[in-house]
């Protein structure tokens, strides 16, 4: 009978013993083999992993498990007992003492985060499409696709220019549906709007400078991400007065490159004329310069017919920026450059040897996605849903609103709200108190745009494409409550 449970015992302590998961990966450190074992029964008793009052393995057992000498389990054991990790009694074995206080979880737990700040109850800011639209069947079936036909090397690093396949597939797309020129070599793949202008502008990765150099003229109206972007990397920009007719190029004149929205000019929409998109390749052409086209809700046109790319006027002047963030999502990081033969070369060398921004198998199933024709479907199906969108905001404003001029709804995802004169500051506060977040017009205009050339005017920036269908009626009701009444008449006027 004694003999049975002296077996039971060796049977559990074989057991122990083999999971105890001690690492010994040291061994070659000071001490050798046994002050290897002696660190990691002394880290696993700290951790807790080891409880007080746990029974280790007898010596051999030990020994056998880690292919270690008997002496020298016997050796961690004889320290751990002398440092008081461990006890030892005739007849009882070897135990974890009970005084051996693991590490406290409370002094582990990291810091609780900041409570997050509670969203709008209607977000009508621009710039976003509706989340809820994403194709998630189409993109899962492309994503299946692509890995099953992926071959091996997709899994290895990646080309900095891009995978082939999406080049290949926007090279057609961007000739069918934008009017663009160009051939797979001239395409580089990047994240976004935002990172092409990094990889134009900012440094490259030997610390030199950009690509292209500054000063760079702007519109009057756009983006104030963009311009700090391109003010943290030393480039002035200089803006260009706006009218009816887009940019006013005429007024270029010793700049080095020019960033326009000629498709839809954001914000204040509409297309830049046929005449001016002429007159700036001819300054270019002369100047020696570069127009680089943000292709800005180029896919998303009402009433009128396509615009193609300035691009397609000359395709050495030109870099051509596009991305799905408003087809899409931008979730996805995706965007391409086109760009003249010259600047390949040096935007490639910017981004580095591999490619480190943008997924491989994203890549690849955005190609089979626009291959297939499901972006092509998805665009068209996106086009009349955000035509019904903004046909509901002109019929809501129409209705409550009827002396708010609504501007830029030809094309793209938002519309601009013109305002009586001074009331631009007081609408967006009032739209923040009653949880609606849309863009007052200022915040987009340059510092340094001259009043006499693009004359100041209240406005709100309106965005249709954000919220989901269901809460599309909700959030054109609260706009409506939010907007100045109409200014009444003068008496006597």
């Amino acid at each position: 009978m004694e003999d049975s449970r002296v077996n039971s015992w060796m049977d559990s302590a074989r057991r122990i013993g083999a999971d105890l998961h001690l690492d010994l990966s040291e061994s070659s450190g000071p001490g050798g083999r046994r002050a290897a074992l002696t660190r990691a029964l002394r880290d696993a008793v700290r951790s807790g992993r080891l409880a007080p009052g746990t029974r280790l393995p007898p010596y051999r057992s030990l020994a056998a498990d880690l292919g270690v000498a008997r002496n020298t389990v016997a050796d961690a054991y004889a320290e751990l007992v002398a440092e008081g990790w461990l006890t030892a009694r005739q007849g009882s074995g070897t135990r974890v003492a009970e005084r051996a206080e693991p590490l406290r979880r409370a002094e582990r737990v990291p810091r609780k985060a900041p409570p997050r700040a509670r969203g709008p109850r209607h977000d009508l800011r621009q710039g976003t499409p509706d989340a809820s639209a994403f194709p998630r069947a189409a993109w899962l079936a492309s994503c299946r696709r692509t890995l099953q036909q992926a071959p091996n090397e997709v899994f290895g690093p990646g080309d900095p220019a891009g995978r082939i396949e999406l080049r290949e597939a926007l090279t057609e797309y961007l000739a069918r549906a934008r009017g663009v020129r160009t051939e797979p070599d001239r395409i580089v793949i990047c994240s976004g709007f935002a990172h092409a202008l990094r990889l134009l502008f900012g440094q490259d990765r030997s610390g030199g400078g950009g690509v292209l150099r500054g000063p760079l003229a702007v519109e009057a109206y756009g983006l104030g991400f963009h311009r700090e972007l391109l003010a943290a990397a030393g480039v002035r920009t200089v803006p260009l007065p706006l009218d009816e007719d887009g940019a006013r190029v005429d007024r270029l004149a010793r700049e080095r490159a020019v960033l326009l929205t000629p498709a839809h000019q954001f914000p204040t929409g509409g297309p830049l004329h046929p005449e001016r998109r002429a007159a700036v390749i001819d300054w270019a052409r002369a100047r020696g310069g570069v127009v680089l086209e943000d292709d800005y809700d180029g896919e998303f046109r009402y009433d009128r017919k396509p615009v193609g790319a300035v691009q397609g006027l000359d395709p050495e002047r030109v870099i051509f920026i596009g991305s799905v963030s408003k087809s899409l999502s931008p979730a996805l990081r995706l965007g391409w450059m086109v760009l003249p033969e010259r600047y390949v070369g040096d935007v490639l060398a910017a981004k580095g040897e591999r490619e480190a921004w943008v997924s491989v198998l994203d890549q690849l199933s955005l190609a089979d996605l626009i291959v297939s024709g499901a972006y092509d479907r998805h665009v068209r199906r996106m086009r009349q849903r955000y035509r019904s969108r903004r046909d509901r905001l002109v019929a809501a404003l129409a209705e409550h609103a009827p002396h708010v001029e609504v501007t830029g709804v030809a094309a793209g995802l938002h519309a601009v709200l013109r305002l009586p004169p001074g009331t631009e500051r007081s609408t967006v506060k009032a739209a923040t108190w009653q949880g609606v977040a849309l863009d007052g017009l200022a915040e987009f205009r340059h510092p340094d745009a001259a009043e006499e050339d693009t004359p100041a005017r209240d406005g709100i920036v309106v965005g249709c494409a954000t919220p989901s269908e269901h809460a599309y009626g909700a959030a054109l009701e609260a706009l409506c409550g939010v907007l100045p009444p109409a200014e009444e008449p003068t008496p006597g006027g």
